[in-house]
């Protein structure tokens, strides 16, 4: 009886703090909601289940050591350890993209191959619920001695991968050693002057998926456990790049203002808190997170959206130090700005965070993988000689699986659910049914976008009723390069974006970055959205000294670069002028239709004296970011002068391939 009072008094304590949770705006509907069907993403992600999947796989179980140290861990034979630290963590964001997969491309091989993976993890889980192949296969007795050894790390993407797995399959397997592994961990953490923090952020988010799963508070607790750690300043390391900020630990998280830190952990960081903040209502985690967001879009984001200068500590640098053919722009850390993006969006309402969204998946993002689906880049930078190649794996191999799980859930960013409305976050040809009040909406999207701003939409109803309709106004439709004054058109074209409802005009009011129509809504409505899609001439702020009298080009969401492959006497010597004029050809970068875009530009060549540099007119093709180096490695640059004082010709630089997750 005194039990069940406590767990009465526990559950009513628990209601009256999450009754503050209404700073959730809305809701994005889940991927598995979503039927993808547009000519851009839909081969993309039947791409990822036919190539990149396999190619993880196959790298995972054949090529490197990973399953084996589960099978290892199983057999108890003292066999030692193969390969790095954090392995695990790979197996379990292929299992995740897997997961997702099977829901949009059910397969009976591939579901068998993840129960295969899933009955070696389970079997290697100790008694006391503790998984982690390092430290079993090494010396058990230091376990949770060292938080940079990414033991909750591979917790949170086992996590993760159990909740994907079970929401797709309904099987309890993986999902059950997910609960055993929190389980263990809440009871040997969260416990009185318990000195400990993730060193690699990440369980944060995914103790919070668990919570919603299971329903338990306990794994609610616990995150927010995890992020009440930071500021102690627990650990430090003797090498100069291991500092409190390097991990986020220099100040507690709701004290901090800027970013600092390896940019993977800081975006994991903050996603958790957010995931947090709209649970629990706590509006502190808020407060702080719109001071980090502004420090980082408006003082250290590539236009690309990627993140992070530092390739030795894959870390963010002083404002303002974004090189270009030096730059990391680690593809996990611009999947990671998807993920934060996305929550303060539901958490504020406000279309800036979808902009941001947006530029880091369709440019900084996608760039990480081959239009083949099976190569990748670890780093993202804007600029190259020739020196970068996308590779088939990394020593650390952080990227391809998280990559894949992104490109495999992109239905996650798509539409959201308010209590009064549905909102179109991003524009892919698609078809989802939202429940208002008792009325079932159908609602189906087509667009030939990012190439194309129009976008139909077709409701489908049963009963009319009324409710809003939020459409995303994109910063690029509206003159906005990017939130704040650090990116910004150089010539911004007024060109309006125009809706119809059946042919008709119709009022809106604009909030928040998105147009809103209330209205009575029947079976057959059909909204016309038309975005208009000018090439725009970016210019960086003088803040942004790599960027003086330079300019990026840039096509409704897309960003663009030119590359060897199209302009084969190179690209290092091109000067653009603002006057130039940029028009658009349907084009083909292997088996990938893109829009390119063609203009004449001028190049600088030397005089057959070399005293002196003679200015030619050239016509010149620039292609889609994310499309490069898919034709063998070449030059290629973002970022193109205006002048002629900033013409290198036979520049080299180094080649950091990166890889320290």
């Amino acid at each position: 009886m005194k039990k069940s009072v406590c767990l009465l008094i526990a559950s009513l304590f628990l209601g009256i703090v999450y009754s503050q949770a209404p700073l959730q705006k809305f809701e994005f509907v889940n991927f598995s909601k979503v039927n993808i069907t547009d000519n851009f993403w839909k081969p993309k992600i039947d791409k990822v289940a036919t190539r990149t999947l396999p190619a993880c796989i196959n790298q995972t179980e054949i090529v490197t050591p990973r399953i084996r140290n589960f099978e290892k861990c199983a057999r108890k034979k003292g066999e030692k350890h193969e390969g790095i630290y954090f392995d695990d963590s790979d197996v379990y964001k292929a299992l995740e993209a897997m997961a997702y997969s099977l829901k949009t491309h059910p397969d009976s091989l591939l579901e068998k191959k993840a129960d295969e993976w899933i009955d070696k993890i389970a079997a290697a889980q100790q008694p006391d619920g503790y998984l982690n192949t390092y430290y079993t296969l090494g010396d058990i007795s230091k376990r949770w001695t060292d938080i940079e050894k990414h033991e909750d790390y591979c917790a949170g993407h086992l996590i993760e991968a159990a909740v994907a797995y079970y929401n797709t399959t309904g099987k309890r397997k993986l999902l059950d050693v997910a609960i055993r592994f929190a389980d263990h961990i809440d009871s040997t953490m969260r416990l009185a002057n318990k000195k400990w923090f993730s060193g690699h952020e990440e369980i944060e988010l995914a103790l919070v998926k668990l919570y919603k799963v299971t329903n338990n508070d306990r794994y609610l607790k616990l995150a927010d456990w995890y992020l009440a750690q930071r500021g102690n300043q627990y650990y430090t390391y003797g090498t100069n790049w291991i500092k409190p900020e390097y991990w986020q630990d220099l100040l507690a998280v709701k004290k901090q203002t800027e970013i600092s830190g390896h940019a993977v952990r800081a975006m994991y960081l903050y996603t958790g808190a957010a995931d947090v903040a709209a649970v629990t209502g706590d509006k502190d985690y808020m407060s702080v997170m719109k001071k980090v967001w502004e420090d980082v879009v408006y003082r250290n984001m590539y236009i690309t959206g990627g993140i992070g200068t530092g390739g030795t500590a894959e870390a963010f640098s002083v404002d303002y130090d974004l090189p270009n053919e030096n730059a990391y722009c680690e593809t996990c850390a611009s999947v990671g700005m998807v993920f934060w993006n996305q929550r303060m969006c539901e958490l504020t309402g406000e279309s800036k965070y979808v902009d941001v969204l947006e530029r880091s998946l369709y440019n900084g993002s996608l760039a990480g993988l081959s239009i083949s689906g099976d190569h990748f880049f670890y780093d993202n930078p804007l600029a190259s000689n020739g020196q970068h190649k996308r590779r088939e794996w990394f020593g650390t191999a952080c990227c391809p699986s998280n990559i894949a799980r992104l490109v495999s859930s992109v239905g996650n960013y798509i539409y959201g659910k308010s209590d009064n409305g549905i909102w179109i976050n991003l524009f892919v040809g698609s078809h989802s049914d939202f429940q208002i009040g008792k009325i079932n909406v159908k609602l189906a999207m087509q667009t030939n976008y990012p190439w194309s701003g129009n976008v139909k939409l077709n409701m489908d109803l049963s009963k009319r009723t009324k409710f809003n309709l939020y459409l995303r106004v994109p910063g690029w439709a509206s003159g906005e390069a990017a939130p704040g004054d650090l990116y910004k058109f150089s010539q911004p074209e007024n060109m309006p974006v125009t809706i119809k409802i059946n042919g008709k005009d119709v009022p809106y009011k604009k909030e928040n970055g998105y147009l809103v129509i209330e209205r009575e809504w029947k079976k057959g409505d059909v909204i016309d959205y038309n975005m208009p899609m000018p090439v725009n001439f970016i210019a960086a702020g003088n803040q942004l000294k790599y960027d003086n009298d330079r300019i990026a080009i840039q096509r409704g969401p897309i960003l663009y670069c030119v590359e060897g492959a199209d302009n084969k006497e190179g690209v290092w010597n091109l000067i653009v002028p603002a006057s130039t004029s940029f028009t658009t050809k349907q084009e083909q970068v292997l088996t990938e239709p893109v829009i390119a875009l063609q203009g004449e530009a001028l190049a600088a060549e030397p005089s057959k004296d070399g005293n002196s540099v003679i200015m030619q007119k050239r016509i010149i093709t620039a292609i889609p970011y994310y499309a490069w180096d898919n034709r063998g490695a070449n030059e290629m640059q973002v970022w193109l002068p205006v002048k002629i004082n900033d013409v290198k010709i036979g520049y080299q630089t180094k080649y950091n391939d990166g890889g320290n997750e």
